[in-house]
């Protein structure tokens, strides 16, 4: 076992059993340094630990020839520039051997109409069960949204997604993929976190270039596909800016920016328009709609009224837990509920003062076909349920015969709807 102190230096042969068990205690060694990244001899190699660890074992078994005592060294220590991580002595696995142990991903998405799919998706957090047993297809193309109060568990569900976080249990799969399968993923999966902070000391441009080369752009591209994107969210002017010397509202749109470099498949994107002023969140929402198709988009958000505006689907989490997910149309009843919001007083007599129930010809909406049941509220909203049946027509042919009723009557009409509206749906179940 390898300890911090006791042991800084770790031997394995390529046949000895225990090298999974050598590699864990390393991992875990760095794990409590706060460290994610592993120095090869003197050269840093910018893959996450966790997946050069992966490779070592198998690199290493693979083998053929050189001395049986062959070994392999690792220690924590510090490369030429003073920076801190795993060196592995000179002669061992080298970048280009634990790269070629795992199949290069390809760009396209695999033949599926599933972007994201959960599995009994379960996070604990010590004995607080913050995610439990939530299952969830959601198809590619969409725009999805994660609805739910504070303590739902919509943010620890997102980056679980995003591979921020390891599930206690089930699982979680992106275009095929488990979300920390960092090379398969490499630029199609974008990531905006609720708190993504900017370098403060970096300008706008050189941080965007940086991220695209970390997706395996050269300069050229890299620095187009940053200009790029910054137009897209109306920012070209800030490429030279430093990250402290953009506002809340600037530094949201650069960080929306950095998700959507690489035009990744699958985007997650948590409260996007959060502390943006009315302008920039109506751009930012005209944004995501010109994407949909092109990619699939998660959204974690507290707007309803933006979600029921931008998304095709969602699910609705409580305590953890799954309420309820489907099309907005669904969540909402479209197709089941007419809402109807009258004047209390009709046109042509404003002095009357009597009950408005006396003049709404109930009877006569009653008698509209495939309308079930009649409901006039106190708030003076008039509500149709509709039939549920494959003969029945669309609900807006219902909502003219209805309103050719109200009209011949003189009954003032403020506005129409279908269904209670997400807000409402929201509200009543969780």
């Amino acid at each position: 076992m390898v300890r911090r102190r006791a042991a800084r230096r770790v031997a394995v042969s390529r046949a000895d059993p225990g090298v999974a068990r050598h590699l864990r205690d390393l991992l875990r060694a760095l794990h409590r340094l706060r460290r994610r990244r592993a120095l090869h001899g003197a050269a840093l190699a910018y893959l996450p630990l966790s997946e050069r660890l992966r490779c070592l074992a198998p690199v290493a078994a693979r083998r053929e020839g050189g001395a049986r005592d062959a070994r392999l060294f690792g220690h924590l220590g510090r490369d030429r520039r003073g920076r801190r991580g795993l060196v592995l002595a000179e002669g061992s696995v080298s970048a280009s051997q634990t790269d070629s142990a795992s199949p290069p991903a390809s760009k396209k998405p695999r033949a599926t109409d599933v972007a994201v799919r959960l599995r009994n998706l379960t996070k604990h957090f010590g004995k607080k069960v913050a995610v439990d047993g939530v299952s969830l297809e959601i198809e590619a193309g969409t725009v999805y949204g994660l609805i739910g109060p504070n303590g739902a568990g919509k943010t620890t569900t997102f980056s679980m997604m995003a591979g921020f976080l390891e599930p206690t249990d089930g699982a979680v799969e992106v275009l095929g993929y488990s979300p920390r399968d960092v090379a398969a993923l490499k630029s199609r999966l974008g990531v905006l976190p609720q708190d993504a902070v900017l370098p403060r000391d970096e300008a706008v441009g050189e941080f965007l270039v940086y991220l695209a080369r970390l997706q395996g752009a050269d300069s050229a591209e890299a620095t187009r596909a940053a200009k790029s994107v910054l137009d897209e969210v109306e920012g070209k002017d800030w490429w030279s800016l430093k990250g402290g010397q953009l506002s809340h509202g600037m530094a949201k749109r650069v960080q929306l920016a950095s998700a959507l470099l690489g035009d990744p498949d699958v985007v997650l994107l948590d409260e996007p328009t959060a502390g943006l002023d009315p302008k920039h969140a109506f751009e930012v929402r005209q944004l995501i709609k010109a994407r949909r198709g092109r990619c699939t988009m998660i959204i974690s958000s507290h707007n309803l009224h933006e979600l029921e505006e931008l998304c095709d689907a969602a699910a609705i989490l409580d305590l953890g837990r799954l309420v309820v997910s489907g099309s907005i149309a669904e969540l909402t009843a479209q197709s089941e509920e007419i809402h109807v919001m009258l004047s209390a007083t009709p046109k042509g007599a404003p002095t009357y003062k009597g009950p408005l129930d006396a003049t709404v010809p109930l009877a006569e909406l009653r008698g509209i076909p495939h309308v079930t049941r009649v409901e006039l509220t106190e708030a003076h909203e008039l509500i149709l349920h509709l039939e549920r049946s494959p003969q029945a027509p669309g609900p807006e042919e219902i909502i003219g015969q209805a309103l050719w009723v109200l009209l011949n009557h003189q009954i003032r009409i403020r506005g129409v709807s279908l269904g209670k509206g997400l807000e409402r749906r929201v509200m009543d179940l969780v």
